[in-house]
């Protein structure tokens, strides 16, 4: 922000209080990422506007002594309620940790903040909110220039590989993989998710039994590019019985 006041509107995506009273709040907007603090906002009105996942309009005062913007105001603009059941929640935490960590200020930002927003209302009112995330989170690792090697071999650089690549979540060949390559179906998504369109790739899910082996490949891939989200913990038993990362 230029000038000391702003206003702006965007979507709580993490949401922490301090031993004062204080709700400090992490928003995605069209402009970028900003952090901010409510002050005493437990004890207020902003309390139940500053919800994860909530699309606010703030008013913003920044001061050049503080690191953080200061909430004066909030209005509440929309929410999904439904991202609070029990097996939309998980999905819709790991998305925000996950535009959380590729998305800086100023950085892809009115893309980011669409494409978010799609992804948590996929979520919300899709009847698989898994293949939403899965499809989603691929598509935010490509919009932030994370996308895997899957043409070639990302150990030896051989054409066409097909098999899991245990430790970086891309693919190998026959020769430098020991497990067995992945169903055709599976291949295919792992290939084409990057270059198709969100409309398509929902329009052709992958049965469930095939998505266990997308999610390890995904958490791998992120850990070993990004770093850790805390989030997969709590995919514990949403997704395939134990966890994602095991």
């Amino acid at each position: 922000m230029k000038s000391r006041s702003a206003n702006r509107s965007g979507i709580v995506m993490r949401r922490r209080v301090t031993p004062a009273g204080d709700i400090i709040v992490t928003l995605l907007t069209p402009q970028g990422k900003i952090k901010a603090i409510a002050r005493g906002g437990v004890r207020g009105p902003q309390a139940s506007r500053l919800n994860l996942f909530h699309h606010v309009g703030v008013q913003l005062y920044q001061t050049p002594q503080s690191d953080l913007a200061t909430v004066q105001q909030s209005i509440l603009e929309g929410a999904l309620p439904k991202l609070s059941e029990p097996e939309r929640h998980p999905y819709a935490h790991l998305l925000s940790e996950l535009a959380d960590t590729l998305f800086q200020e100023g950085e892809f930002s009115a893309q980011a903040f669409e494409l978010y927003a799609g992804a948590l209302r996929g979520v919300s009112h899709h009847h698989d909110p898994e293949w939403v995330t899965l499809v989603m989170s691929y598509k935010l690792l490509a919009l932030a220039g994370f996308v895997p090697r899957t043409r070639h071999c990302s150990r030896c650089g051989a054409d066409d590989p097909n098999s899991p690549d245990p430790l970086g979540g891309q693919l190998l060949c026959r020769m430098c993989s020991t497990q067995p390559p992945h169903p055709p179906e599976r291949l295919e998504f792992l290939r084409e998710v990057p270059r198709r369109s969100v409309r398509a790739l929902m329009d052709a899910p992958l049965p469930r039994d095939q998505r266990p082996g997308v999610w390890r490949a995904l958490e791998r891939f992120v850990t070993v590019q990004i770093g850790a989200v805390q989030s997969w913990r709590s995919l514990v038993g949403a997704v395939t019985g134990e966890a994602v990362g095991a």
